[in-house]
């Protein structure tokens, strides 16, 4: 009996039902998460793309946000392209192995962007509180080493945090009340005991979200105790603005993530989990390009370097 209760739960398909309840109301929905889409992907992609060729962001805190921005785009399309086509049908079958690959590809990459983030924040620490010793410290083989170890992190106990929820029964309904595969909604549908489960997935967002966030938070109250500490208001002021963005970003992104998978199973509510997860993939996301270009002129002055040499070549007569 156990063995043909295991086969029909891999031969099954998950049904997500999206955003059915929105009627008429769901091709609006669909343009306006498009938009946002197409804009953070291109916001992203310009970040990867100005710490690449420009020559004055070669600096460890850029390698560390080209590749926060590389992680994003992997992120956002693991979940926002079956979002939008969620828009135009009321529901969506994906098959088993497929739901179980986007959910371990979703924790695998929120935990390399989560552990990417707490390692930026060393970074910071690092150029603020020990200025002198900061190219001693982090090299570029440190930076590919930390690097590295948020990836092969993410990645591990997305695997065992996935293998362990799959292995569960979902002999119940199959229908998935979210837009994506995502661990309260899956877990919601097993139709044994998860106690188990909760427990592991409880212990993987210590890991994941709750320690790297402390971690943050400790790094920037030695920050600030430093930052207090320059006598100069334009010292103050430039030391400030290198963290600001780091910072505001670790709180958005943190910030859902905690109150989404970090709270009591009896706390969970379908529609609730799809708004808030709604901004977490597709709000927050937007704004982290708008929020380091804009409060940094280094970015800035490299877009418009980038941009003028565009230009350039563009209006450039060919060579005869």
């Amino acid at each position: 009996m156990a063995q043909f209760q295991k086969n029909h739960t891999l031969s099954s398909e998950f049904i997500i039902l999206g955003f059915g309840d929105l009627g008429e109301l769901q091709i609006f929905f669909f343009g306006l998460f498009l938009i946002m889409h197409l804009v953070t992907l291109a916001g992203h992609t310009t970040i990867v793309l100005i710490t690449l060729v420009d020559s004055c962001l070669q600096t460890p805190m850029y390698f560390f946000l080209r590749n926060l921005s590389t992680i994003e785009i992997c992120y956002i399309l693991v979940i926002v392209p079956n979002m939008l086509a969620n828009f135009l049908s009321r529901s969506q079958r994906m098959s088993f192995l497929g739901c179980a690959l986007q959910m371990h590809l979703f924790i695998a990459l929120g935990g390399a962007e989560c552990f990417l983030l707490a390692m930026m924040a060393y970074d910071r620490f690092v150029a603020i509180c020990n200025p002198l010793r900061y190219t001693i410290i982090i090299t570029r083989a440190v930076c590919l080493q930390m690097l590295t170890l948020a990836c092969i992190s993410g990645f591990a106990l997305s695997l065992a945090l996935t293998t362990l929820i799959f292995l569960l029964p979902f002999c119940q309904s199959h229908e998935i009340n979210h837009f994506f595969c995502d661990i309260p909604a899956v877990l919601f549908l097993a139709c044994s005991d998860t106690r188990a489960n909760e427990v592991a997935v409880f212990f993987v967002c210590m890991l994941i979200l709750l320690i790297p966030f402390l971690l943050i938070l400790l790094s920037y109250a030695f920050i600030i105790a430093a930052i207090l500490r320059i006598h100069s208001a334009e010292g103050r002021s430039k030391a400030f603005s290198t963290c600001a963005g780091h910072l505001l970003v670790s709180v958005l992104h943190y910030g859902c993530a905690i109150f989404i998978y970090i709270r009591p199973k009896s706390c969970y509510t379908p529609e609730q989990d799809k708004v808030v997860s709604l901004i977490y993939t597709n709000v927050t996301p937007m704004l982290y390009p708008m929020i380091y270009s804009l409060r940094n002129k280094e970015v800035k002055g490299a877009l418009r370097r980038l941009l003028k040499s565009y230009n350039q070549m563009k209006h450039q007569p060919n060579a005869r």
